[in-house]
């Protein structure tokens, strides 16, 4: 136990430094990590449901969209990168439908490469992606790790028992509590707070990333199997460290382009967007 336990900690540093150390450094550095974890994502995914073993033709598709979606994002960057994923996401859709099928292979696209396009898109080029990033980390990480402490101390109702026993909402509540806390901690050492703006935004975040561990969960328990592949060592795979990281994203990029649409159209770097007041 006490190897294992030295092994989970080793690895969660390395992988907390090369997070952070690509956050820093930006440009290909992070782009080439948003990539890595997209690709991983589908390997996983594509591995739990079974795909290549369903319907072998249909997960080349599924293969093909990652390739083109990292390579827009780590030569072209083009803003088109979501509309080509969407059209991969209908292909696939038809495959499975003409087809007979499984559903997860369009689910699995737009998992895998919505992850990589919001992961890139918030980091961007700018010293605001930087803090964007870091302020979307900080919530999910401040979330996770005091959600466990505060549900451990508290006990109480379960949260989704049929999903994920442990979970409770004493520590779900807590979680959510320490993951606003963090995240205004973040963004108020950089700029002045006037509004509630920043902590609702946290709040939004905190929420997602509880749902985004709650879906992987499921899926894992869908199919039986308790860690998404042995990547890592003393954590299993990647989705099981980045579900709540991933639905975060996915929840900030949802919020911008809302933004982009009220205001009827911006050209600013998304992270620019997320926290401009």
């Amino acid at each position: 136990m006490q190897k294992e336990l030295k092994l989970r900690v080793v690895s969660g540093i390395v992988m907390a430094a090369l997070a952070l150390g690509a956050t820093w450094a930006g440009g290909i550095a992070f782009e080439l990590l948003s990539v890595a974890i997209a690709v991983l994502i589908y390997y996983e995914w594509s591995t739990i449901t079974k795909l290549a073993a369903r319907d072998f033709r249909g997960n080349a598709l599924g293969w093909l969209s990652q390739i083109v979606i990292a390579a827009l994002i780590l030569f072209d960057g083009s803003q088109l990168t979501l509309l080509v994923l969407a059209g991969f996401a209908a292909l696939a859709a038809g495959w499975v439908v003409l087809r007979a099928g499984s559903w997860w292979l369009p689910g699995g696209i737009v998992y895998a490469g919505l992850t990589g396009i919001s992961l890139s898109a918030i980091r961007g080029d700018s010293d605001i992606g930087l803090v964007a990033m870091i302020f979307v980390f900080a919530v999910v990480w401040a979330t996770d790790i005091l959600a466990y402490f505060v549900g451990r101390a508290i006990g109480g109702p379960k949260l989704a028992p049929r999903i994920s026993p442990g979970k409770t909402w004493s520590g779900s509540i807590g979680g959510a509590f320490f993951g606003v806390v963090a995240g205004v901690a973040v963004v108020a050492s950089y700029f002045s707070l006037d509004d509630v703006r920043i902590p609702l935004l946290a709040l939004f975040l905190s929420v997602s990333s509880q749902v985004g561990d709650l879906f992987e969960s499921y899926i894992k328990r869908r199919f039986g199997v308790k860690d998404s592949s042995k990547l890592i060592p003393g954590h299993g795979g990647v989705m099981d460290r980045v579900d709540g990281l991933v639905f975060a994203c996915f929840a900030a990029l949802l919020f911008v382009l809302i933004q982009v649409m009220l205001a009827g159209g911006q050209n600013a770097p998304m992270g620019a967007i997320l926290l401009a007041p």
